[in-house]
């Protein structure tokens, strides 16, 4: 079973590139994890076909491996098409650019019970209001959408751009008028068990800043972030990797034997509500490793 955990460092692709194949097998970039190929807004409108005949020659070629590959369509029409292919069953599910409550039927009442995780982008102006992301989770959980879902994806720079903003140099998005509407999405989807992946980080020199906010994430609960650059991969998932003392702890939470409260690290530790915690730690660590 897949869980968002394994997303790691996710690498857009434009689906009009000449060695999707490569990417995809893990001849090239074999760190890779997990790879989005893009048929919206990395490509012109007019080269929409193009990038559909490259995805439908890809297809057969796919072998199976451990990577998780995702199509970002551009619209349900384009979804539709996709879903045609005779090989669309070897990707693991698709990216719905710019979902709200409008558009969700036109998404998921194509692909309901094909067995496809996905990943919609909340990246409307909706996003910047609390009723309405609080109406469109309850939307996907009535309908039974939720089960289609792996994770729900952040469009940072979409949001940015509603805001006439780009990225401020030398920040963390955290320090930008999009924390607060990343904390509010968090305490909106994530009580009622959505997953979110981060937004991406677009600066390419400076280390430094990519590992705070990656932390941040982290610290906030979002799992899988973005990458711009095959260099930003191992940058990203070296902050993924459990801390000892974290690793500790969480294993004796999961002790059977474990006291309901007891004291480790000059902190309380509680089964009851540290348990989720430990597990994805656990979790975090069979895939990342430790740190050093």
């Amino acid at each position: 079973m897949i869980n968002a955990i394994q997303l790691g460092a996710t690498l857009y692709i434009p689906a009009i590139k000449d060695d999707l194949i490569d990417i995809a097998n893990g001849n090239k970039y074999p760190q890779l994890r997990s790879m989005i190929f893009c048929t919206e807004d990395s490509i012109h409108a007019k080269d929409i076909n193009h990038a559909l005949e490259k995805i439908n020659e890809l297809l057969p070629q796919i072998k199976s491996n451990n990577k998780l590959l995702f199509i970002r369509v551009r619209n349900p029409k384009v979804l539709e098409k996709l879903l045609g292919f005779p090989d669309i069953n070897r990707i693991t599910g698709f990216v719905f650019p710019k979902l709200d409550a409008n558009n969700i039927d036109d998404y998921f009442s194509l692909i309901a019970g094909k067995g496809f995780k996905n990943m919609p982008t909340l990246e409307t102006k909706a996003v910047f209001e609390q009723a309405k992301m609080s109406y469109l989770r309850d939307l996907l959980i009535s309908k039974n959408y939720q089960q289609e879902i792996l994770v729900l994806r952040i469009g940072g720079n979409d949001l940015l751009q509603h805001l006439g903003l780009r990225r401020i140099q030398n920040k963390t998005l955290y320090e930008s008028p999009l924390g607060q509407v990343i904390y509010q999405l968090i305490n909106t989807f994530k009580p009622y068990g959505f997953e979110l992946t981060a937004p991406v980080f677009e600066q390419l020199n400076n280390r430094w800043l990519l590992e705070q906010e990656t932390l941040h994430d982290i610290s906030c609960g979002l799992i899988g972030k973005t990458a711009i650059h095959p260099q930003q991969i191992a940058e990203i998932e070296a902050c993924y990797q459990v801390t000892i003392e974290d690793l500790t702890v969480a294993e004796a939470i999961l002790e059977d034997s474990a006291a309901a409260v007891f004291k480790m690290n000059n902190a309380m530790c509680e089964v009851a509500t540290h348990k989720i915690w430990a597990t994805s730690i656990i979790k975090r660590y069979q895939i990342y490793g430790k740190t050093q």
